[in-house]
């Protein structure tokens, strides 16, 4: 058996207010002691048992005398708190500058060469919600076939489409123009495709949205995969990464299929990184302001979690984190630039070990580094490594 990190990342699950939230407008947020507030308190008895509660005050998650894991809190060093800009720094890569935003749509002149390079106007080009666009415009895109273009307060480009009015690959081949087209000062983190089915009044998106990243420099996965390990996405982990250092992907339709797969590869003997990402915490209910949605979807992977530690090895690490926050109970639909949880558990690490609170979420990129014995040559970050071995 190999030597094997697991990394999963609960998306949006922000652990309060970073020093700098008032340069974005997120002062107060806390994504995890809120929801639980707004619930009467959070039921996650085996996550507490690693020591969330250790980390923060969470309603109905206190802290436990010895946690199983260690345990702490990152800050984000790069600007922003987007998807992208979150999961790069884990993987070891901060940016100096933060993806461009559109709070007022895109500029004219981008739109008018999209709409060239595709040959057909389009409709939008505003800061929307998702399901609120598509049941706005989506008549209007059924009968002329033009593709729906929105934004969010994330560097995002994102298409909108209805299958049966621009068939799938269509769409994609759209988001590649516009990635072609999205370079220098308009390179934004991600160029979505956000296909929906159904009827006007009754339009659902569903589960062939694409993301296309914008290419990373050099990240962990660069250097996992280049020594000869393997690199396993679940998620939309190939997506984020535009598929640098991914060895293979296993894409997913909601975090109950991506906890399947996430065991599925830990019945697997390889030794490498198992990276995933469980995505409905913030696409169904942080962006949704659904805390009771967000309350029970924490508690779903809480019930989970024990299939998972049965599978680990005893050489396996298992890192539990998030990318930054979604706050369900502010006035914001928005991401949140909050502290993100550290849990650290493994048979060869050591318990109740508090990591405090760490300058940078890359400080995940060098520890693993030296857990798996590759190169941290061009990573950010400093290893806590040292604080976690028994022996």
């Amino acid at each position: 058996m190999g030597t094997r990190a697991i990394v999963i990342v609960l998306d949006s699950m922000g652990a309060g207010e970073c020093a700098d939230s008032c340069l974005y407008g997120d002062q107060g947020s806390n994504t995890l002691a809120h929801t639980a507030l707004a619930v009467g308190g959070l039921d996650l008895p085996h996550l507490q048992e690693l020591g969330l509660g250790n980390i923060i005050d969470i309603k109905g998650v206190p802290p436990v005398d010895l946690p199983r894991a260690a345990y702490g809190k990152m800050q984000e060093k790069s600007p922003g708190k987007d998807t992208t800009t979150g999961h790069w720094e884990l993987m070891g890569l901060v940016l100096k500058q933060a993806f461009p935003t559109y709070p007022d749509g895109f500029p004219p002149a981008l739109i008018n060469a999209f709409e060239r390079r595709i040959g057909r106007k389009t409709l939008g080009n505003i800061v929307a919600s998702g399901t609120e666009i598509i049941k706005e415009l989506g008549p209007a895109h059924m009968r002329t076939g033009y593709p729906i273009v929105y934004t969010s307060a994330d560097s995002v480009f994102q298409i909108a489409a209805h299958e049966e009015v621009i068939p799938l690959e269509t769409l994609y081949q759209y988001c590649r123009m516009a990635r072609d087209i999205l370079t220098g000062e308009h390179a934004v983190g991600r160029v979505i495709a956000r296909p929906f089915i159904g009827e006007p009044g009754s339009f659902v998106r569903t589960a062939n949205r694409h993301d296309f990243s914008y290419e990373p420099d050099t990240t962990l996965l660069d250097h996992i995969k280049s020594s000869g390990q393997t690199v396993i996405g679940v998620g939309k982990i190939k997506d984020i990464f535009a598929g640098h250092g991914i060895s293979e992907s296993y894409p997913t339709v909601d975090n109950q299929d991506g906890i399947d797969k996430i065991l599925k590869n830990l019945n697997r003997d390889f030794r490498g990184l198992l990276f995933a990402n469980l995505v409905d915490f913030d696409q169904l209910y942080g962006h949704r302001n659904d805390p009771d949605g967000y309350a029970r979807a924490l508690e779903e992977f809480d019930q989970r979690l024990p299939e998972i530690l049965a599978l680990l090895n005893p050489q396996d690490c298992l890192i539990i984190t998030a990318d930054h926050g979604c706050d369900p109970t502010t006035s914001s639909t928005d991401h949140s630039r909050e502290y993100v949880p550290l849990l650290v558990y493994g048979q060869e690490i050591k318990s109740a070990v508090s990591l405090g609170c760490r300058e940078s979420f890359a400080d995940v990129a060098a520890t693993l580094a030296d857990y798996l014995g590759v190169s941290s040559d061009k990573l950010a970050g400093k290893s806590f490594y040292s604080c976690l071995k028994k022996y």
